[in-house]
């Protein structure tokens, strides 16, 4: 029987099923050849059967690097010898799972590592190996419908809908460990947001003044007093440090850069990126976009090298206060920041989906004039961005890099 080996020359990885079960046949192939270390040679395009990982490992490397080339001969990994090399007939069947739609999501994550011609060529970085084996874990035994990491995303997202407290989830995850003993999840909330961190979904906690004078930040990251007021960066206990020390105010912080190269990882949001540069408004006297308007207009004669890339981002900030306990007879008010991309289309760039949240300032009072200290750490990644920009591959483009 002739072996499907057309697989290993697709580029887009993460958007073809062909692809996925290309490589679920060969792992299943070359399972029975490991040594007994459970060792086998990697054939992705960086370790070219010149270093041994475990079978498990196989998968993420292919994925991310790619199945190297000339390479047509699968004598590591069961193919007999004398097999006629290069046949591409028949392909893959049975046994072959399901693709799971967390896939899709990791493929976006790393698309920058996961296309041979990204910028600065293969990443080794371990933690997209610990995110495909949650994806590569059944949730239980028999169960191919759900992925450890799919279902843990799922049930991450039902606890933000419903305001579940971190105590509720983690007594939740005992209970579903309790009832089905051999279900694969994570201990505790704290390891879910771990692993959630892994896939881009963190942020950075900096530490506030009482008074909002400051961010204990870059250059005053290790002091313990304000530079300004002098006030005490930790919460005191009849004057003195409690044994573990507690900041008065935590300023959250969502890196804007890595989700903006996330726009351009898929095809269709990177076409819908140039939105503003073919669809704005023929009719002088009609304004439905912000590109129509006079300041953008204006905007692009100071700026003319920026405008001559319609990939360059264009983004709107606004920010304003609510209160998080939806107890409106206590006093809190918690501010965030939020970016919308005004590349795209007016139907599209307003959806809850498209806004970035960027900071999340803390309560209770209102910032006030101080608002300029809270954003202090997105304007300056908007500076080092205006100033080198990110170099970005565009899936709208064969081997786009800009």
């Amino acid at each position: 029987m002739t072996i499907d080996k057309s697989w290993t020359t697709i580029r887009r990885r993460g958007s073809s099923n062909e692809f996925w079960n290309g490589l679920q046949h060969f792992l299943q192939m070359a399972k029975p050849f490991v040594n007994d270390r459970g060792f086998i040679k990697c054939p992705c395009r960086r370790c070219l059967n010149n270093a041994s990982h475990q079978l498990e490992d196989l998968e993420s490397h292919i994925f991310r690097n790619g199945f190297m080339f000339g390479y047509n001969q699968w004598i590591h990994h069961g193919e007999p010898a004398t097999a006629n090399a290069g046949t591409t007939v028949a392909g893959p069947s049975g046994g072959i799972q399901e693709r799971d739609e967390m896939f899709d999501v990791l493929d976006d994550i790393i698309s920058e590592d996961a296309d041979e011609d990204a910028v600065g060529g293969p990443s080794s970085n371990v933690q997209y190996d610990d995110l495909f084996a949650a994806l590569r874990s059944e949730l239980y035994p028999s169960v191919s419908s759900f992925s450890s990491l799919n279902f843990l995303v799922k049930l991450m997202h039902l606890k933000v809908l419903n305001k579940w407290t971190n105590k509720l989830f983690d007594e939740l995850l005992k209970l579903l460990k309790l009832a089905f003993p051999k279900i694969d999840l994570v201990e505790s909330h704290y390891e879910a947001k771990k692993l959630m961190t892994k896939m881009g979904l963190g942020y950075s906690s900096i530490h506030v003044c009482k008074n909002d004078c400051a961010l204990f930040w870059k250059e005053n990251s290790l002091k313990d007093t304000c530079p300004v007021c002098s006030e005490s960066r930790w919460k005191l206990q009849s004057g003195k440090r409690a044994g573990k020390n507690i900041p008065h105010k935590v300023l959250r912080y969502f890196p804007v850069g890595p989700r903006l190269k996330r726009l351009f990882a898929t095809s269709k949001t990177a076409k819908l990126m140039r939105w503003h540069s073919t669809g704005k408004s023929k009719d002088n006297d009609v304004m439905r976009h912000p590109v129509d308007g006079k300041s953008w207009q204006e905007f692009d004669k100071r700026h003319p090298q920026f405008t001559g890339d319609v990939r360059n981002i264009r983004l709107g900030l606004t920010a304003d206060g609510f209160n998080p306990f939806g107890n409106m007879s206590l006093s809190y008010s918690m501010w965030p920041v939020v970016l919308t991309t005004y590349n795209l289309p007016p139907w599209i760039c307003m959806k809850a989906e498209y806004l970035m949240l960027s900071l999340l300032i803390p309560g209770p009072q209102s910032p006030g004039k101080d608002m300029d200290v809270f954003l202090r750490p997105l304007i300056d990644e908007l500076k080092e961005l205006w100033v080198h920009g990110l170099d970005t591959r565009d899936a709208a483009y064969e081997n786009g890099v800009f």
